[in-house]
């Protein structure tokens, strides 16, 4: 297998849980992926924040807000690493309930940047935004074709 390979291998998995539990409302897996050494950086959909005192904050406040989640994917578009450094460029595919209502199922487009600390990949930058609907149309051939 190649590096990338690798990477994803090990990646992916962790991906599905943590935003699994942190859709059901445990932000500990999603705590634990994440880096505590800064720089450290969230652009999220819907907050964001710099320094691992406020990204965890972030996502503690967010994980008590969120439950039921019936469906969780992650649909990887492209993946990179170079040396410790490493990145993805995903889609993630969620149906939820926020604050005890469902909500409609809704895709995030997602880069993350992942730093290897003693071994093991973190996570130290995300960017996530809504998919809008005629985006959805283009992306995934836009991306097997790019």
């Amino acid at each position: 297998m190649s590096e990338v390979d690798d990477f994803l291998a090990e990646i992916h998995p962790r991906l599905v849980a943590e935003l699994q539990a942190l859709h059901n409302g445990d932000p500990q897996p999603r705590l634990a992926m994440w880096s505590t050494k800064d720089p450290v950086t969230l652009f999220g959909a819907a907050m964001s924040g710099s320094g691992w005192d406020k990204v965890s904050g972030i996502f503690r406040s967010i994980a008590s807000r969120w439950s039921d989640c019936t469906d969780q994917r992650v649909e990887i578009l492209a993946a990179g690493v170079s040396g410790d450094l490493a990145y993805t460029v995903e889609l993630e595919h969620t149906s939820v309930s926020i604050d005890g209502v469902p909500v409609e199922p809704y895709t995030l487009r997602v880069t993350q940047v992942y730093r290897r600390e003693d071994g093991e990949w973190k996570t130290v930058h995300r960017h996530g935004d809504r998919l809008s609907i005629d985006q959805s149309q283009s992306l995934p051939g836009e991306a097997s074709t790019a």
